[in-house]
């Protein structure tokens, strides 16, 4: 039986070390990262360095832009979702050769998007003029698809 504790215990301190190393590695990672946050999600960790998910927006400078009345292509995702996972490598190169600015809010990292800009599921689309939104397009499209609504929402 003290076999049995023993051995409990070290278990339990090791998933302990565990935990705190991972916690320690998760906050040097999230440390000046464009979220201005101490800690981020595992998921949005690992997108920290990726090309494709720079030119974020914050949360506060969305709604600056829209109470200025300005335009914006603003993509809502999160980095958990397989099909925003998909969408993302279509989405941007064809926002890049079209000239758009298409800023990135992450929901996984600001839950309050979903209720603030009534996004149902992800990805999604949505095209603010004059700081109202006009249009949206949402779930996994063709690169033609995003061609044609970015150049009928220009």
């Amino acid at each position: 039986m003290k076999k049995v504790i023993i051995f409990l215990g070290i278990v339990i301190v090791i998933f302990g070390a565990l935990a705190v190393v991972t916690n320690i590695s998760n906050s040097e990672k999230a440390e000046g990262n464009p979220y201005g946050k101490d800690s981020l999600d595992p998921a949005t960790v690992d997108q920290l360095e990726d090309p494709l998910y720079q030119n974020q927006i914050l949360p506060d400078e969305l709604e600056e832009m829209l109470s200025n009345e300005e335009d914006a292509f603003v993509y809502f995702y999160s980095p958990t979702c397989i099909h925003c996972k998909n969408t993302t490598p279509v989405l941007v190169p064809v926002a890049e050769e079209m000239g758009i600015d298409l800023k990135k809010f992450n929901l996984l990292e600001f839950e309050n998007g979903w209720n603030d800009y009534a996004i149902e599921s992800t990805p999604t689309l949505v095209r603010f003029k004059d700081g109202k939104e006009v249009d949206r397009i949402v779930g996994t499209q063709s690169e033609d698809t995003f061609k044609q609504w970015i150049e009928t929402n220009k």
